[in-house]
C-alpha cells in the first residue's frame, strides 16, 4: 500500500486521537498527505505533535487545526486554508479521502428519576449534530469547492451501538443510526460523482472515547470474552481496512455498514 496516493490528501476530522489517529498515519504511509481536525486542549496538544511528527517523517505533509469541527464559522475557515494549500500543490491536487471519526457526545440517560439526571434537548442536539450530521455539512462543502471528485472516498465509523443498547449510551446510539443513514444518502447522492460512501463498524475498541463511557470496564471485559478472535478491536484493524478500501479497485464497494470487528458482532 505504501506510496499508492502521492500527491494526494486525506482529511481526518477527529485526528487526534483513537481512530482518527490511526487513520492518519496508516493513509500517510499509503502516500497521502493529511489534513487533520481536532479539539484539544494544552495538556493533550503534546500528542498532537506526535502525530504530525511521525506523518513528517513518513515523507509526508501535516496540516492540523485545533477547532471545533462541528462549527459553521470554523468548518468555513479550515475549508478557506485547505484551499489555499490545494492550490500551491501540484496541478489537481484534491482531497482523496475524508474520515469522520468525531466521537464527542453527552452520556446521560433518557429517563432519570431526577429530571436534572436526564438528557436534556440541547445535550441530544448537540451529539446528533457533532457524531452524525457534521459528516453531511463537511461533505457538502467539499463537493462544492471541487475538493473531492471522481475516485474519493467517505468514511463514517460507527458503531454497535447503532443497533444495541447500553446504559446511558442513547443520544449517541442514536447519533451513530443517523450516521448510518447518511451515509447510505450519500451514497446515493454521489454515485453519479464517482465517490463511494461507507460506515465503518469497528468493535470495541479501548479508545479515549470509550473510557468515558460509563461501564466501559464491563464492555471491554464482555468483548474480550466474546470475540471469536480473542481480543479487542484496534485503531490499526480499522486503519488498515480504511485504507484498503481507499484503493481505486474498491470503488464498487459503496452505501455499507462494513463491520471491523473480528466477529464480535455476530456472536451473542
Amino acid at each position: 500500500m505504501n506510496g499508492q496516493f502521492l500527491n494526494g490528501w486525506a482529511l481526518i476530522l477527529g485526528a487526534s486521537s483513537g481512530f482518527g489517529e490511526a487513520c492518519a498515519l496508516e493513509l500517510a504511509d499509503a502516500g497521502l498527505n493529511i489534513f487533520g481536525v481536532h479539539l484539544d486542549r494544552k495538556g493533550t496538544l503534546a500528542n498532537v505533535d506526535r502525530i504530525t511528527s511521525r506523518i513528517k517523517e513518513k515523507g509526508r505533509q501535516a496540516v492540523f487545526f485545533n477547532v471545533n469541527a462541528a462549527d459553521l464559522e470554523k468548518r468555513k475557515a479550515v475549508l478557506d486554508e485547505i484551499e489555499k494549500t490545494l492550490s500551491t500543490g501540484p496541478e489537481r491536487s484534491r482531497i482523496r479521502v475524508l474520515v469522520h471519526s468525531l466521537a464527542f457526545g453527552t452520556l446521560k440517560p433518557l429517563i432519570a428519576d431526577s429530571p436534572s439526571e436526564a438528557i436534556a434537548q440541547a445535550q441530544m442536539e448537540m451529539t446528533l449534530d457533532v457524531m452524525a450530521n457534521s459528516l453531511v455539512y463537511w461533505t457538502q462543502d467539499l463537493v462544492a469547492r471541487g475538493f473531492m471528485a471522481d475516485g474519493g472516498r467517505i468514511f463514517a465509523m460507527t458503531s454497535a451501538g447503532s443497533a444495541r443498547v447500553w446504559r446511558s449510551y442513547g443520544a449517541v446510539s442514536a447519533a451513530k443510526s443517523a450516521l448510518e443513514s447518511h451515509v447510505r444518502q450519500l451514497a446515493l447522492e454521489l454515485g453519479p460523482k464517482g465517490i463511494a460512501v461507507n460506515a465503518i463498524r469497528a468493535g470495541v475498541t479501548d479508545t479515549p472515547a470509550l473510557r468515558k463511557i460509563p461501564g466501559h470496564e464491563e464492555m471491554i471485559k464482555m468483548a474480550r470474552a466474546r470475540n471469536p478472535m480473542g481480543r479487542l478491536t484496534t485503531p490499526e484493524d480499522a486503519a488498515g481496512v480504511i485504507a484498503l478500501l481507499s484503493h481505486p479497485k474498491a470503488q464498487w464497494i459503496t452505501g455499507n455498514v462494513l463491520a471491523v470487528d473480528g466477529g464480535e458482532f455476530i456472536v451473542d
